[in-house]
């Protein structure tokens, strides 16, 4: 397929929440050049995942303020096998994130407050002590020191295109044709998300842009 760039106007028809669709096109593509993500196929599975993950570019750090312990136990059942297990870390995205996180990703224990000081940030939510250092050697960066640079739309989309490109999918996006090869886009988002949450709306997302390169 030919090569590809987002544009204001893609955003605004694909991902209509967008706060700034022009911003975010100036901040996406030199990223997504540098990355090598420039086919239809590419750019259309990048926006569609990272669209999802980001609530459309409005979310750029991770959401841990939950309301009931019910909605915990869903989310982390092994570490909330119990409602009053969940109960302290209701409405406590502080102390939920240095004890979910903890001892995992690089990050220290709970008392490290690694947890929190590493959780998700970005458009494709890079998350642990040893991933910030990771994208901050790439990016030369110091993410480790200050994790909000990640709050940046520029430092969010070369992140996010960094991780895209260092787990391989480019290649699996490259093999992926939407509804006729959906293994691959299931891949894709295992390999962001660690699971399948929202397959389908980051699948309708992903044909909603790539029609716009028709």
């Amino acid at each position: 397929m030919s090569n590809a760039s987002v544009t204001a106007e893609i955003l605004h028809a694909t991902l209509p929440l967008c706060p700034d669709p022009q911003k975010w096109a100036d901040a996406l593509n030199p990223a997504l050049l540098k990355y090598g993500i420039t086919t239809v196929a590419r750019v259309s599975s990048f926006l569609a995942q990272t669209g999802y993950e980001s609530s459309q570019y409005n979310r750029l750090s991770e959401n841990l303020n939950y309301s009931t312990a019910k909605r915990l136990m869903l989310v982390w059942p092994r570490r909330f096998p119990t409602e009053s297990s969940a109960l302290p870390y209701v409405k406590n995205p502080e102390g939920l994130a240095n004890f979910v996180y903890a001892g995992r990703l690089g990050n220290g224990d709970a008392a490290s407050g690694d947890g929190f000081r590493y959780r998700g940030r970005g458009i494709i939510q890079v998350t642990g002590r040893a991933n910030y250092a990771a994208a901050g050697k790439e990016l030369q960066l110091d993410l480790v020191g200050n994790p909000d640079l990640l709050l940046q739309p520029a430092n969010a989309a070369l992140s996010a295109a960094w991780f895209w490109s260092s787990r391989g999918l480019n290649e699996l996006a490259d093999d992926n044709t939407g509804d006729n090869d959906l293994e691959d886009f299931t891949e894709i988002t295992r390999r962001i998300n660690g699971g399948t949450v929202g397959l389908k709306d980051r699948l309708a997302l992903y044909h909603a842009v790539e029609s716009r390169f028709a």
